[in-house]
Parts: structure tokens; sequence; C-alpha cells
């Protein structure tokens, strides 16, 4: 059966760089799924849980905002953030989202709205992906 090379790189290490099934991954226009041989396409990643399906196996990273480039045989993905499970503390998580929720009850500029939107997302993903695993 056929493989996708996934690697994903952050600013401070590669986090993930493996021969794959399948990629689902959280994109600007929606949910992607990618199998191997699919269409080329560079897209936005946004905010939120990559799932990896790998020799019957599924395992999920919460990610943050970045750049896909999919070819038919390698998913490459540039972003700000890269978690698994194990690596997330949940509750500095939660404490993310609850300043978030505050600082968005308070007067902001589009951009710093934009940038504060982005944070709950970052922090939303970490916590469904932690807890996701636990349930």
């Amino acid at each position: 059966m056929a493989t996708l090379k996934l690697e994903i790189v952050t600013p401070e290490t590669t986090a993930y760089s493996e021969d794959v099934d399948f990629v689902t991954l959280p994109g600007s226009e929606g949910e992607l799924g990618v199998y191997p041989r699919h269409v080329p396409l560079l897209t936005t990643l946004k905010p939120g849980e990559l799932r990896v399906l790998k020799n019957g196996h599924e395992t999920a990273l919460a990610v943050g905002e970045g750049f896909v480039e999919i070819t038919a045989d390698r998913v490459s993905i540039l972003t700000d953030m890269a978690l698994g499970s194990e690596q997330i503390d949940e509750r500095a998580a939660e404490q993310a989202v609850a300043r978030a929720q505050a600082a968005m009850r308070e007067d902001h500029s589009k951009e710093e709205v934009a940038a504060i939107q982005a944070s709950l997302q970052k922090a939303l993903a970490q916590l469904h992906v932690k807890r996701r695993r636990h349930s």
C-alpha cells in the first residue's frame, strides 16, 4: 500500500517526520483528508486537531496556524505549534482559554482581536487533543 511522507516543522524543531497512511488536517476551508496520490495543493492551516493514521493506529496532534503543501507522496506542514497529547499541559491550556475569553470581553483593535482568537483556538485545540486521548 502506498504511503505519504508527513513532515511537520515548527520554528523550534521537526515535530513529526514519518511515512503514514492518511492525514486529516484543519485547513482554512475546513477539514481536509489526504491519502497517497492526492492532487498537489497549497493551503493554510488553522489551529485545531491534526490526525494521522499509520498502520491502523490513529494519533492526534494539536496544531497552530501555518502552511500546508501536499504532493502525491508528501504532506509538508510549517506551523507555529505541533503538540502531541503527552506534551500538552492541560491546566496551562485551560488558563490560556480563560485569559483569551476574558480578553475578548474588552475593547481591542481588529489585529488584537485576531491574535486573541488565534490564541484561544490554539488552547482549545490542545484541550481537545489532550481530553480526546483520555476519553
